[in-house]
């Protein structure tokens, strides 16, 4: 029988995938391995994979969001019959449930009737005269115009939402009646009045004052008073980094620890580095492994909340937060206190650039014990992180700002970085984290213990 190939699940956190574009077509052969189609999952997207032989039969869903398990193609012999297959798994037809099929089902016929006189077309409701034009549908613009050019919005059809008045009907009924803005229908007729009493002669100034022309500001237009919006769907990636950050907010009582890390020395030795390194060691590059060998001492903080327990990582495996078109993704880092500089550099921008791609693998994106979230590059100074589960901790680190500080009485220039360490209370205790976050303090302003 015809193979039915369904929703596979790509990641330990995936709950539907989206099918974003089939490489095969119904009528291609298919060989193992052959790449099916490409779908994403809240992590990335990846490549469907064909474990079968065949002829691609039937595609179920062209493209799409579609739950895990669900059918979305059938691979069998050319000729054969997938609807059976469809019908296999799913209970054996529209008694227990309709297979996924583009076919619709055969409708029943109709019953023969009568035909009747075809009604004539009712005449189109005249306007009528509204006692209060407060009742009327219109834009406040519209009343404010109908109310300067005389004209009776009673009278008026609107081409707005729903029939309601807007500024293009009022300008309409002013062209039709030839003025830009008549007068009220009611105006007051002209007092005779005697005449004002000589005024003393102007001067040059005074006249040049009155004759000079007013500034015209242009009209507000606001769109006729209808809403401006747009509404963008949901991507499988934003619903889950939605999920887990809601959960890890509102589930984890979080507090918060800041310290200021004179950056002047590390800045020194980077520039000594690159002299000789075999890549540009950034100051990202130094944070991790800093976080990293402190990780080591504290495994108080390298630890994970379990429910029924506190699980204590003997990995050091760093996520490092890379922001992407549709959200976070977190490539990890894995035994980054046992790496080199130059290591953490190559593999965090490989990772990097295969993140904005979207072609990380799960295992790639797994198996984090602390995260570290870093827009010193945006200018941030200073900025609060949500825990990435199931992280106890994870590491806000804003820029490196030069402002003056003081040292042995004296004001002198300085290099200061901003860091906040958020912590989970169920895990780690304000003495355990404020421990931890000053030895990496002392690590990144004397940092030559990092290359010992």
């Amino acid at each position: 029988m015809a193979e039915v190939i369904t929703m596979p699940r790509m990641s330990d956190t995936m709950e539907e995938g989206n099918i974003v574009a089939w490489l095969k077509q119904e009528g291609d052969s298919v060989e193992p391995g052959d790449t099916l189609a490409e779908v994403e999952t809240d992590k990335a997207t990846m490549e469907l994979d064909s474990y079968f032989e065949g002829v691609l039969l039937h595609i179920a869903i062209k493209e799409g969001p579609v739950p895990i398990d669900a059918p979305i193609a059938v691979i069998g012999e050319e000729g054969e019959d997938w609807q059976a297959a469809l019908d296999a798994i799913s209970g054996g037809g529209s008694a227990n449930g309709s297979a996924v099929t583009e076919e619709a089902a055969p409708a029943p016929a109709e019953e023969a009737t009568p035909a009747l006189p075809t009604p004539a077309p009712a005449p189109e409701p005249q306007p009528t005269a509204v006692a209060n034009d407060e009742r009327i549908k219109a834009s406040p613009l519209a009343k404010s115009m109908a109310k300067e050019a005389g004209l009776d919005l009673a009278t008026m059809s609107g081409t707005g939402e729903n029939g309601r008045i807007v500024k293009r009907d009022i300008e309409a009924a002013m062209a039709q009646n030839g003025h830009a803005a008549s007068a009220p229908a009611t105006m007051p007729q002209q007092v005779a009045t005697p005449p004002a009493p000589t005024a003393p002669p102007q001067t040059a100034a005074e006249v040049q004052t009155q004759t000079a022309p007013k500034p015209q500001v242009p009209a507000f237009s606001f769109n006729g008073g209808q809403e401006n919006y747009q509404d963008t769907p949901v991507s499988q990636m934003r619903k889950v980094i939605a999920r887990r950050l809601s959960e890890s907010k509102f589930g984890a009582p979080h507090f918060y620890l800041t310290v200021e890390i004179d950056m002047g020395k590390a800045w020194d030795l980077r520039k000594q580095l690159n002299e000789v390194a075999p890549v540009k060691i950034s100051f990202n590059d130094l944070i991790v492994k800093a976080v990293a060998v402190n990780l080591r001492k504290h495994p108080a903080v390298n630890s994970s909340w379990m429910t029924d327990s506190i699980r204590t990582n003997g990995d050091v495996n760093i996520g490092v937060a890379v922001a992407v078109t549709d959200g976070l993704l977190v490539p990890v880092v894995r035994h980054a206190d046992m790496k080199s500089l130059s290591q953490i550099n190559v593999e965090v921008k490989e990772m990097a650039g295969r993140a904005k791609d979207k072609r990380l693998s799960p295992e790639e994106m797994s198996g984090n014990t602390f995260t570290i979230s870093n827009l010193g590059m945006f200018g941030i100074e200073e900025f609060t992180a949500i825990i990435n589960p199931p992280d106890a901790c994870i590491l806000a680190v804003g820029g490196i700002i030069e402002k003056p500080v003081v040292r042995r009485g004296e004001i002198i220039p300085g290099r200061i970085m901003k860091v906040t360490l958020s912590c989970d209370h169920r895990v780690v205790d304000g003495a355990t984290g404020a421990q931890f976050l000053n030895d990496v303090k002392a690590t990144l302003e004397e940092p030559v213990r990092l290359l010992v």
